[in-house]
């Protein structure tokens, strides 16, 4: 176990530093998870399952998702000094190399996540001004993009604190047309439509149940994205107890949104219509067939307040996790740089540069919001899998725990959490696993340049091992997106 991972690991800690509070903890939580998804819940969906598999998926996602929820609220708690939520897990509970891959694997995540977002906004933008284009990666669109990233840079540049607060505000702000959405959905809500074709056994193209609820996996995985947020920011906590229940508390209200959103837009229009759906924003053309064009314009404008909230909290959480890797001897010390106002300015750099070519890149490649936001999904399931995987060895060890507590409550949340992770990454499939293989084998020489540079050991003789798989399996990928094999579409 790294012992400069938990040198700061102090069960008695009860606060921080930092300067966030429960309410700024919750909203990056809140704001993390709430971004763009919400508003195409209902195409997104309904395009591969009916309204009984779509409830069955979301039965699977609130169990997992609370006990990974639970995850995080307890190492938050039994683990003080690791603060930088499922990086340091990872590492202090199964060595360097399987940290270093869970920070990166969020980092990619976050990045991507924020392309994709981009991507969305200008898309929900086209029905103002329609050279954006429907899927927003037209020449109009991607410049808007740039504009609007390097602000939000400038933003987290001058302060966390500043961005934090501003991130409570617009989070406050994007509620209110999902609310009014709710409403006004329940109040149209017809019984026969969500009835209809329950189980999708007249859909022959939908296939088996199982097939319909794996299919909503990677949906319901992406909304829930940030679940983390407190945990990632506890270095920045005011008080420790603080990050546990901002956890919980975002948890429960999104998933009640989400929940409501998604089956009340299927007692508004059928399966079949929802799934006809454009993927951006379906939550607009839900709410206009029920009170005309100004409900797609509400939506519309809660849409980019929405995605512009969670742009700059996921650009808080992408440069966090680098920095604090860096710190620690797992990225290269640029990432590990701040400037005068303490914001992580090398790993936020580094970021949005990233988020800038891939930006250009979707412009050629045509890249849609649905294939960005799927490969951003299926890049974050090392850090949550190693996370309730670390709370499950610690439940087992007994390690933080005292001689007289129990500790069967807590072994069977690791379990359900490490099972639910393991469930994910069989949903994903094949095609987005092998090409995610490729981003994560790209890491290994970052990983190497780090741990060179600090005159440390690599490997560990199994950590080779791991290498050694992830390299062969982005070759197999390579060849196989050569071929037309596999795609992101």
């Amino acid at each position: 176990m790294p012992t400069d991972v938990i040198a700061k690991d102090d069960p008695s800690t009860q606060s921080n530093s930092g300067s966030l509070g429960l309410l700024p903890l919750t909203a990056l939580v809140v704001g993390s998870m709430i971004g763009g998804g919400v508003f195409s819940l209902p195409q997104n969906m309904a395009r591969g399952a009916s309204a009984g598999a779509i409830t069955i998926g979301w039965l699977i996602t609130g169990v997992g998702m609370l006990a990974l929820a639970f995850v995080y609220k307890n190492l938050s708690t039994r683990k003080p000094g690791l603060d930088a939520g499922p990086y340091s897990y990872a590492r202090a509970g199964f060595g360097n190399f399987v940290g270093f891959n869970s920070a990166w694997g969020y980092w990619l995540s976050a990045w991507l996540g924020n392309v994709s977002y981009a991507v969305l906004i200008f898309g929900a933008l086209s029905y103002f001004y329609a050279p954006f284009g429907e899927e927003g990666n037209t020449w109009q669109a991607i410049v808007g993009a740039s504009v609007c990233l390097w602000l939000v840079h400038a933003l987290v540049l001058a302060g966390v604190r500043q961005a934090a607060i501003i991130n409570l505000i617009t989070t406050i702000a994007k509620l209110g047309p999902i609310f009014l959405f709710i409403v006004l959905a329940l109040v149209a809500f017809n019984m026969p439509t969500f009835q209809l074709d329950f189980w999708g056994t007249e859909t022959l193209s939908l296939g088996s149940i199982t097939t319909q609820v794996q299919s909503t996996m990677l949906v319901t995985l992406w909304v829930f994205i940030g679940i983390e947020g407190a945990s990632v920011g506890s270095g920045r906590a005011r008080k420790r107890s603080d990050i546990g229940k901002a956890t919980i508390l975002g948890f429960v209200t999104v998933l009640l949104l989400y929940l409501l959103v998604s089956l009340l837009s299927l007692g508004v229009m059928s399966q079949p219509e929802l799934a006809a759906l454009p993927a951006a924003a379906s939550m607009a053309n839900v709410l206009e067939s029920v009170v005309g064009p100004w409900g797609s314009v509400l939506v519309r404008i809660g849409l980019v307040i929405s995605v512009a909230g969670a742009f700059l909290s996921w650009t808080l959480l992408a440069a966090e996790i680098p920095f604090r890797a860096a710190k620690e001897g797992m990225l290269p010390e640029i990432f590990a740089k701040e400037n005068d106002n303490g914001s992580p300015s090398g790993a936020l750099w580094i970021t949005n540069v990233c988020v800038q070519i891939v930006l250009i890149v979707t412009l050629y490649a045509n890249s849609t919001y649905l294939a960005l936001f799927y490969i951003a999904s299926t890049a974050i399931l090392v850090p949550y899998v190693f996370s309730g995987a670390y709370a499950l060895k610690l439940a087992i060890t007994g390690e933080s725990y005292g001689s007289q507590e129990g500790r069967g409550g807590d072994m069977a949340i690791g379990a359900l959490a490490t099972v639910y992770g393991a469930w994910l990454v069989y949903a994903a499939g094949p095609a987005y696993l092998l090409m995610c293989a490729i981003l994560y084998a790209v890491g290994i020489p970052v990983y190497l340049w780090a741990r060179k540079s600090h005159d440390e050991k690599a490997f560990a003789p199994a950590e080779v091992l791991i290498a050694i798989g992830l390299v062969g399996a982005a070759i197999v990928a390579a060849y196989l997106m050569s071929t037309g094999a596999i795609s992101a579409l």
